[in-house]
């Protein structure tokens, strides 16, 4: 893929491409040539040089967004190329900046910010090894606490002691790597590289590490918190870390399932949600929201009228709501600032036609994402779905899988979504005519694969082809099957899953225990 590049990033491609040359020369190279260095060197793969500018880095700031997006001298932003070999020889160039006292630069470094990169599935460097988010965490602790070990025990400059770097990063903690990231935000005082969590998400992790872990981060500068999965974090929990914490920037949240349950509420449960809906409404930055899988039936107006400022995100998959909470919804001050919605699990078009029409027209100016998987929309409801997105011009997305609609229908309505200017990703279901005569929606996960794949890839080309007739390449249509790419789960999925198969043989061995004591 060619890319426009100046005559000046074609040099710099050049310069760093001879490694031994390049890291020779660096005493050599002016300042603001730096960053053009950079970019060249990651393009190139170039470890060796990418470790060298690092440790000789003559700039006040080191913004990896920036160095890697888009830039006059090279239009290609490769801020979404985690490359294993780039990003491990750039913070071990970090942890040298500290310790090189051969620099011919004074050290002027004050912040690194590497929330700027991008998880994404298809990477483009060659290596084809990447470094998640997860694995960024796990070495930028390793090496806070490697470099305080070797400060204690090494004759260093004392000026080596005065060096304080702010080192911005999106944390992700497990039980596998919390003991490193814990030690290095205990000791974060007295190490030059001081760790500062813009975003924190956490998953297979007990309450009380989590409980442990949040609170060591600066929560001051938190604006990102996921709490997803294996995190058993109830109402009476998250009324706790509100009343505990204080997070002023926090501009998304996200709960693990079941975090409410309004089939167990008590009086006291009724104030604890008030409580946790007042102190939502304190967090004034706060624009985004998750709450998927949990029971919210009647709750919604409840949680998310005190909030000062309207959410742009709202997650609400599969927490059965009724007609109250999706009469709010469509007339509450937020549904006009809605940019991702996400309504997955509700039976809409057939209980809810009219309030969801409305909900539609009153974010179709904003809305960019609209996910309705598993909503029970069938063909006859094609119709009334394309009057819905038919204002919705700025649509970008548009995720419904796990409905039961034929092919004739998936066709009508791909008629219509190529005519959305914006739109560029669609994820379809098989068609229900691909499945065997009988099947019944919500179609299982040991279903959902039993179906006519020839007959799936004939429609599928059908689909794409109404898209190519009206030049709407620029579109991508698939069908995931088991759901959307996650790059944090496909991280740590081997983890995730023998913490399930653990949890199961400990449920097993309970039951057993149990079996036994009644025979």
């Amino acid at each position: 893929r060619t890319t426009m590049k100046s005559l000046r990033f074609i040099s710099a491609e050049a310069f760093v491409s001879n490694a031994e040359f390049a890291r020779k020369s660096l005493g050599a190279v002016a300042h603001d040539l730096f960053p053009l260095l950079f970019k060249a060197s990651y393009l190139l793969e170039q470890g060796e040089v990418i470790h060298d500018l690092v440790k000789n880095w003559p700039l006040f700031d080191f913004n990896m967004g920036k160095l890697l997006g888009a830039t006059l001298d090279c239009k290609e932003d490769l801020s979404c190329r985690t490359c294993s070999v780039c990003l491990e020889s750039c913070l071990t160039g970090l942890r040298d900046y500290v310790l090189n006292q051969s620099s011919p630069y004074m050290k002027k470094l004050k912040v690194v910010d590497l929330t700027g990169i991008k998880d994404v599935e298809v990477q483009l460097c060659k290596c084809k090894k990447t470094m998640g988010r997860w694995a960024r965490t796990e070495l930028l602790s390793k090496l806070c606490s490697e470099l305080l070990v070797y400060l204690q025990q090494a004759q260093c400059n004392p000026g080596t002691f005065e060096i304080s770097i702010n080192v911005l990063i999106d944390l992700f903690v497990t039980e596998r790597n919390y003991e490193l990231v814990v030690q290095a935000l205990l000791k974060k005082c007295s190490c030059p590289l001081k760790i500062c969590c813009v975003a924190f998400r956490s998953d297979n992790l007990t309450l009380q590490k989590f409980f442990y872990v949040i609170k060591l981060t600066d929560s001051s500068l938190l604006r990102k918190l996921e709490i997803v999965h294996n995190v058993h974090l109830e109402m009476e929990h998250l009324e706790m870390l509100f009343n505990s914490i204080h997070f002023p920037l926090l501009m998304s949240l996200t709960l693990p399932a079941r975090t409410f349950n309004v089939r167990r509420f008590t009086a006291t449960d009724e104030q604890m949600l008030t409580n946790i809906g007042e102190k939502m409404g304190e967090m004034t930055q706060l624009t985004e929201l998750s709450m998927s899988f949990s029971i919210l039936t009647g709750i919604i107006q409840k949680l998310l009228s005190p909030l000062k400022t309207p959410l742009k995100m709202l997650d609400v998959s599969n927490c059965s709501l009724n007609h109250a909470d999706m009469a709010f919804l469509a007339n509450s001050f937020h549904a006009n600032h809605l940019e991702a919605l996400d309504l997955s699990g509700h039976d809409i078009l057939e209980l809810y036609p009219s309030t969801f029409l409305k909900l539609l027209s009153h974010c179709s100016s904003v809305l960019r994402s609209l996910t309705l998987e598993d909503c029970n929309i069938q063909d006859t409801h094609a119709n009334m779905l394309i009057l819905g997105l038919s204002p919705c011009q700025k649509l970008q997305e548009f995720k419904f899988i796990g409905n039961p609609l034929s092919s004739q229908a998936l066709k009508h309505l791909f008629t219509f979504l190529r005519e959305l200017p914006m739109l560029k990703n669609v994820e379809f279901p098989v068609p229900r005519d691909c499945y065997p005569i009988g099947i019944t929606y919500p179609i299982d996960d040991a279903s959902v694969c039993r179906f006519d794949h020839q007959k799936y890839e004939r429609v599928a080309e059908e689909l794409n082809l109404i898209l190519l007739q009206a030049n709407r390449e620029d579109v991508k249509a698939s069908t995931p099957l088991f759901g959307s790419y996650d790059a944090a789960v496909q991280e740590t999925n081997n983890e995730l899953g023998a913490y399930l198969i653990n949890s199961f043989k400990e449920t097993l061995e309970k039951f057993t225990t149990s079996f036994n004591k009644m025979s």
